[in-house]
């Protein structure tokens, strides 16, 4: 773990091999589009050698769709980090325990019995399944699981599981708490505003970061990471470059050694582009 040390930008470029960036209020725009600007700037990097990773909550089948025809040697790092993609090939995952997703399954469904407003999606490597249908909840699961079926029952899908969402509707960093018995075993992570993640302790975005600079046989002074909320702070430990977005969560603005603009204002962009004297 570290802290910010240092706002400024130094005026030596640095020799940045990887540059990570989480998704949501990080590098998509106030509308949730992928900025128009990083398109020419993926030439860019890839006639430069440097690998561009977008690291989220979502899925693999909703990013690969995100970036569709441009994606070549470009690196997904998708469910948090329990599922890491490069050029169609799975180069690592962290699958639950079938019987770990299957409680927490039964602990929403008590939850949504008690009158909450919570849904939960059982994430696989092939699609995400989930068992409530209402037009509300999907409309949320559409987003981030481009990819994902209605099922009567969420503990008996034929997928590897490697991650366990939920979704609740009055505030995710209230409702943690009830999902707390998890918490000595695994990450229960709040990833955003109303969405809970559930994976193995040893999956996490910084995790697969680091095995990822591994194969590369790069080290964190040579990664740029990018992020907003407290699912990102792993990610941002991996990294010398570490940029908390303006708009981000107090405790990630604590955490990073840099800060960016806010999303709103293509704070990933310009900010990729001044370190690299683009």
């Amino acid at each position: 773990m570290h802290t910010r040390r240092d706002t400024r930008l130094p005026a030596d470029r640095p020799d940045i091999r990887l540059i990570v960036t989480d998704m949501d209020g990080t590098l998509l725009d106030a509308d949730g589009n992928v900025p128009a600007g990083l398109w020419p700037l993926l030439d860019e990097l890839r006639g430069r050698g440097i690998v561009f990773s977008p690291a989220s909550g979502r899925q693999y089948a909703t990013l690969a769709h995100l970036f569709e025809g441009v994606d070549a040697g470009m690196v997904y790092i998708a469910e948090n980090g329990a599922l890491v993609v490069r050029d169609g090939v799975e180069l690592s995952s962290d699958p639950l325990d079938p019987a770990v997703s299957a409680r927490l399954v039964t602990r929403v469904r008590q939850l949504a019995e008690q009158g909450g407003d919570v849904g939960v999606v059982v994430c696989g490597k092939h699609s995400a399944y989930t068992e409530r249908g209402d037009e509300a909840f999907l409309a949320e699961v559409r987003k981030y699981y481009r990819a994902h079926r209605l099922v009567d029952d969420a503990t008996a899908v034929d997928d590897e599981i490697i991650k366990v969402a939920v979704l609740d509707f009055g505030g995710a960093e209230g409702s943690a708490p009830a999902l707390a018995e998890f918490s000595d075993t695994h990450q229960v992570v709040v990833s955003g505003e109303h969405w809970i993640d559930v994976m193995n302790r040893t999956a996490d975005k910084g995790a697969a970061v680091r095995r990822l600079q591994r194969q590369m046989g790069i080290g964190p002074e040579q990664t740029m990471a990018f992020g907003d909320y407290l699912n990102d702070l792993e990610m941002l430990d991996a990294a010398d470059w570490s940029f908390a977005m303006a708009n981000a969560h107090p405790e990630i603005l604590g955490r990073a050694r840099h800060t960016a603009p806010a999303h709103t204002d293509d704070g990933v962009l310009r900010t990729i582009k001044d370190v690299l004297g683009l």
